[in-house]
């Protein structure tokens, strides 16, 4: 069965390290895939020095829109 999803992106680095994860993982929830989303792109310590971290240690994530069929590929719940 083809259903629409949310796709959650992992981008590692910035620029010349950009390099985007080859194994998404996806959602039925936006929600749940924002909140893995948040969970996954959080860094602790003091944010006053972001800056400060390497171009290859940075971490973007996002959550996709997509259609998928759930007969290939793992859609997660929660």
């Amino acid at each position: 069965m083809v259903i629409h999803a949310f796709m959650l992106v992992v981008v590692l680095g910035t620029g010349e390290f950009r390099k985007e994860q080859p194994n998404p993982m996806y959602f039925r929830s936006l929600e749940t895939c924002n909140w893995y989303a948040s969970r996954l792109a959080k860094r602790y310590g003091n944010y006053g020095y972001s800056s400060l971290i390497a171009p290859e240690d940075r971490v973007t994530t996002y959550c996709k829109a997509t259609r998928v069929d759930t007969n290939r590929t793992k859609v997660y719940d929660h």
